[in-house]
């Protein structure tokens, strides 16, 4: 796991240099995950594109995209721009479809409930050109971390790498949030950063019912090239 400067950012890192089962490790400068962009400083939008980012991927809602937009900066480096809400058109809609659910098991009700906004947001990665490309939600820990994980599962990375890789958003973000939102309650905000390791294994036994990653991602509906192309990013 490589941690990234972007100046703005607090939980940036890429997927490369994670352990896999055959010995191997990912790809590096290929698949980047972070919070929101907008927090981005005019150095923080140059030290992107002075990256390599190209594409960029917002699983925000449309009320969040809608409320804090990218930064326009981000155009003059011709980065592309894909947005896509990952849980269902807003909040409430979302709540309707998973209903309640704990941390745990919160991956395995996406997996469940979002299909369609998966397979687009797979589609797009798959799809886009060679080189860095960047997903990011708003704290970069759930909607952006199901991403990733997904992804690692799907380059065969040690399952608890993949864990310890969703839960570093917690101490990523755990100061910056403290202060933040210093009116809340310090149990409170460290309840809501929250990322359990076991929320990823026990998403990887969801997957095993289809024989893996790969074959969730068959069961969604992506074809074999777009599967072999997004493993390709990592491995």
């Amino acid at each position: 796991m490589r941690l990234l400067r972007f100046p703005g950012l607090l939980n940036a890192r890429e997927l490369g240099g994670h352990p896999t089962l055959d010995g191997a490790t990912t790809r590096s400068r290929s698949l980047l995950r972070a919070d929101d962009l907008v927090q981005l400083t005019e150095d923080g939008v140059q030290a992107l594109a002075d990256y390599g980012v190209r594409t960029v991927v917002d699983l925000r809602w449309p009320a969040e995209v809608a409320a804090r937009p990218h930064p326009q900066a981000l155009r003059a480096h011709a980065v592309r721009y894909h947005q896509v809400s990952l849980l269902a058109s807003d909040e409430m809609e979302w709540a309707s479809l998973s209903g309640p659910c704990t941390k745990e098991l919160w991956k395995c009700a996406v997996l469940q409930h979002t299909r369609p906004q998966l397979k687009e947001v797979l589609g797009i990665i798959a799809n886009a050109d060679d080189g860095p490309l960047l997903f990011h939600c708003v704290a970069g820990k759930d909607r952006t971390g199901l991403i990733a994980a997904l992804l690692l599962a799907l380059a065969d990375v040690e399952p608890d790498a993949i864990a310890a890789d969703y839960a570093a958003s917690t101490t990523q973000l755990a100061d910056a949030y403290l202060l933040r939102f210093s009116d809340l309650e310090r149990a409170e905000i460290l309840e809501a950063l929250r990322c359990p390791e076991e929320g990823v294994h026990n998403m990887l036994d969801y997957l095993a019912q289809y024989g893996g990653a790969a074959g969730y991602l068959a069961a969604i509906g992506l074809d074999d090239a777009t599967i072999a192309r997004l493993r390709a990013r990592l491995r």
